[in-house]
């Protein structure tokens, strides 16, 4: 198992509006600009093989080029190439960061200076939510689901673990990048939880997510 002094103290990140990592999850992603193709090498080289995934801050002040504070590093687990020299790869969510300074360099992707302090409990085994009724939650998105005319595996869902339930919701599903940020900064997965259902209740509201931020 790894622990926080295992992990590097810089990281390639990749800035990416609305994209959710969190630990023990796994992300897929299409990389086609040359930038990030050369991170994924670059990160192939690496004996973590960590690539950070961030979101951009949208401060007015950083003109797209801030970066906010917390993201969550994953591992690449997963690779191939596509026949057009693109790439689809899977990153596996180890541990959450905090960013200490972004590093100036040669290279053409962004790179920070991380701490992996206050995170620990990401390293550890999957979390449980004791407060959790998954019968009013499934109920909650049923109605969610409805209103947007998706679809779901219901089975799957009752019988998913409470980690990757509330995990994966909180990726797939479709909210604004301060959403996700709250929901990636959540201290515990029952905090995530009570995020989540407030995110949902309130899109069955009819309110947008803007605000609900406000």
């Amino acid at each position: 198992m790894l622990r926080t002094p295992d992990l590097p103290e810089k990281v390639a990140v990749f800035p990416l509006p609305g994209a959710l990592l969190l630990p023990r999850a796994r992300l897929p992603l299409h990389l086609f600009e040359p930038r990030y193709l050369a991170m994924l090498d670059d990160a192939l080289k690496t004996e973590h093989r960590l690539i950070g995934m961030i979101q951009p801050s949208t401060h007015p002040g950083h003109d797209g080029q801030g970066l906010l504070r917390i993201g969550c590093a994953g591992r690449i687990t997963q690779f191939s190439e596509t026949e057009d020299g693109r790439y689809m790869i899977t990153l596996s969510g180890i541990s959450r960061f905090r960013i200490r300074q972004e590093i100036s360099g040669f290279t053409p992707y962004r790179q920070c200076e991380v701490s992996w302090d206050g995170f620990e409990a990401d390293l550890k085994g999957s979390e449980t939510d004791e407060m959790f009724s998954r019968e009013s939650f499934l109920d909650l998105l049923g109605r969610y689901f409805e209103a947007r005319d998706l679809s779901a595996d219901w089975q799957t869902l009752k019988e998913a673990d409470d980690e990757l339930l509330i995990n994966s919701l909180s990726m797939l599903l479709e909210f604004n990048p301060e959403d996700k940020q709250a929901l990636l900064e959540a201290p515990s997965l029952s905090t995530r939880r009570e995020t989540l259902i407030t995110l949902i209740e309130y899109a069955l509201l009819g309110g947008t997510n803007e605000d609900l931020m406000q």
